[in-house]
């Protein structure tokens, strides 16, 4: 066996960082910004001191942010930390040294649900974006993105028992089995297509790309339902979004919170569109077309259309990671293209 020398531990290193986006990430996000939010996992009484310390928080919400932008399981995630000198670095651990396992991974996610974090983290991160002047300008454009999951192998009458927001039988009976019935997730249709599980709303800023705000629901909630909820501070007025937001109440809605109103203009049978009306439709398309791409990254980088977690709680983390990397993704290319002095 060949003897490491003193320095071949550091030359890999630096092979590293010619290629690992890891490393701009560590060196651009202020990850000590989200440690007064985090401890509230660990603000608990105990009754002695005795056991292992348990792992730091800002580490454990760093491992969270590497399952989402390599799409890992808590079981993969552990198997990688272990194997990969860069993610031990991002980590701050020594390949020799111990490192969360599964469970401890799956615990913390568990806490982050439990103490319902995800806003105030998203919003953490959001506060870094102004202050390194990636404040959102030039409009807001919304629109909404289903995440599916697992179908359920339910009965009719047990359907419409959790349509009722009632307990079947046979779920209290088995427990085991009711564990793994997302009694949350609902159907929805979209064109020919069919979904089951939740959506993800949200609202980018037309100027950088980055989510702003977001909401999950569960599937079968319409578009225009959340419309109002979603618009955040803009250093603009308009508003862009496809057809499915047009109605009278959002109209009035916005003209009320002095904004204006680029959304897509909606024909029927009876009402088609004039000509001057799909003009102005393809014109606003060119804006609107721009929050594509976001839900292009979550999909083909984060898996952001298929979800394992059972219930909107537990959604709601798997949804806020994935739109809180999202953001930070952008982020360093963002500083990459402006070229970033930090």
């Amino acid at each position: 066996m060949l003897q490491c020398g003193f320095f071949d531990l550091d030359n890999r290193y630096q092979k590293l960082d010619e290629r690992d986006p890891l490393t701009s990430l560590n060196r651009l996000v202020d990850w000590e910004h989200f440690r007064p939010t985090l401890t509230v996992v660990q603000e608990k009484n105990r009754k002695s001191r005795a056991g292992r310390t348990p792992y730091d928080v800002v580490l454990m919400f760093k491992v969270l942010v590497i399952q989402h932008l390599y799409n890992l399981s808590d079981d993969e995630s552990e198997y990688q930390i272990k194997d990969r000198y860069s993610f031990c670095r991002f980590l701050g651990l020594t390949p020799e040294g111990k490192i969360p396992d599964a469970k401890t991974i799956g615990l913390f996610r568990e806490q982050l649900v439990e103490h319902e974090l995800m806003g105030t983290l998203f919003d953490d991160f959001d506060e870094q974006l102004n202050a390194q002047g990636y404040k959102a300008r030039k409009g807001q454009i919304v629109d909404a993105g289903f995440v599916d999951v697992p179908k359920q192998r339910s009965s009719r009458g047990e359907n419409e028992q959790i349509k009722a927001g009632e307990i079947s039988q046979r779920f209290k009976d088995n427990p085991n089995v009711g564990r793994q019935k997302d009694t949350d997730a609902r159907w929805a249709k979209n064109n020919e297509a069919t979904h089951f599980g939740y959506k993800n709303h949200v609202a980018v800023d037309n100027a950088h790309k980055l989510v702003r705000e977001y909401e999950v629901t569960s599937a079968e909630v319409h578009d225009s339902q959340v419309f109002i909820e979603l618009l955040a501070d803009n250093t603009s007025a308009d508003v862009w979004a496809d057809s499915a937001y047009q109605n009278e109440n959002n109209e009035i809605s916005l003209a009320a919170m002095e904004r204006r109103s680029p959304v897509h203009k909606k024909g029927n049978r009876n009402n088609p569109l004039s000509q001057r009306s799909k003009k102005s439709n393809a014109r606003r398309a060119k804006t609107r077309a721009r929050i594509e791409p976001v839900f292009g990254s979550l999909t083909n980088e984060q898996s952001g259309l298929y979800s394992r977690v059972i219930g909107l709680a537990r959604t709601e983390v798997k949804v806020g990671m994935m739109n809180r990397v999202y953001n930070m993704r952008r982020f360093v290319t963002l500083c990459r293209t402006d070229r970033c002095a930090i």
